[in-house]
């Protein structure tokens, strides 16, 4: 179906919605955990610039969402030989990207990119446990209300 000339056209639903929510959670999840890695590395660093941080957040998840599914198949044999630990050489290369792509955003040596890169992804997994899960339990006791 089209719209009628002139006409705004509806707000996202069901999917899209969806997909937008989960858009902008990753961003700024990304942000709170790239300060976080760029409080307790000094090899990581913004220029003190917000929005620097803002926009590395950003092209760090466009680069988790476009780049890291290739990335992640091409390691794949490394991965399982691994068990896993090849996938913080997967975190480092993307932060190194975000790194190469955002100019004011720095990652400075393979170590700080590692630890840098463990760091994002265990502030991303608590703030998904912690705040999605509040979510969950305010959805659960609004149905129970209703």
């Amino acid at each position: 179906m089209g719209t009628v000339e002139g006409e705004p056209r509806d707000r996202p639903t069901g999917l899209g919605r969806r997909f937008l929510y989960e858009l902008l959670w990753a961003w700024l999840s990304n942000i709170v955990a790239l300060f976080v890695a760029a409080a307790i590395f000094s090899g990581v660093s913004y220029g003190d610039d917000f929005w620097v941080l803002v926009v590395a957040g950003l092209v760090f998840g466009l680069v988790n969402v476009f780049v890291r599914p290739l990335v992640l198949f091409l390691a794949l044999p490394a991965v399982i030989l691994t068990l896993g630990l090849a996938l913080l050489l997967v975190n480092a290369f993307m932060l190194w990207l975000t790194d190469v792509i955002v100019p004011s955003f720095e990652v400075s040596g393979f170590w700080t990119a590692v630890g840098a890169g463990v760091i994002v992804w265990l502030v991303n997994w608590l703030l998904a446990v912690l705040l999605r899960r509040d979510a969950r339990r305010r959805v659960q006791v609004s149905v129970r209300r209703s």
